[in-house]
């Protein structure tokens, strides 16, 4: 049932039709640790989002949030495709996956830093939560 509500929205919504095809092609060459398609992991983390209600920007940010760290896509691509606004997003949850937990002082930053990427836009925590959810 969870892939069909993001089928849904896909009919719904040009962004993330265009975000869930560009992550896919990006995507296309990885597979996970089990083995499966990468692309699942997205379209888990953005069906994670759907469930709690998200905007088709943060949806579609979902759907793109590994495509900076994990392929040879850049932030500018991204900017150009889909707008500032999801560029905001995918980057703000590229440079949360960039905190290490290690030891009191790093965990300390790294609560700061979280407290940063909320104060600036919580829903960088949530597809941040989505994707942690589904790993």
């Amino acid at each position: 049932m969870g892939i069909k509500r993001l089928e849904n929205l896909r009919k719904e919504s040009p962004l993330v039709s265009k975000a869930y095809d560009f992550s896919k092609h990006a995507h296309r060459t990885q597979k996970r640790a089990s083995g499966e398609p990468y692309f699942t992991h997205v379209t888990a983390a953005a069906q994670n989002l759907l469930d709690w209600e998200m905007d088709g920007a943060t949806v579609a940010a979902g759907l793109l949030h590994d495509t900076v760290e994990d392929t040879n896509v850049s932030l500018e691509e991204i900017k150009k495709e889909f707008g500032e606004e999801v560029a905001f997003l995918v980057n703000g949850v590229t440079k949360l996956g960039k905190i290490k937990y290690r030891g009191e002082e790093r965990q300390a930053e790294t609560m700061r830093k979280m407290i940063l990427a909320m104060a600036e836009d919580l829903r960088v925590v949530l597809i941040k939560l989505a994707d942690r959810r589904h790993n």
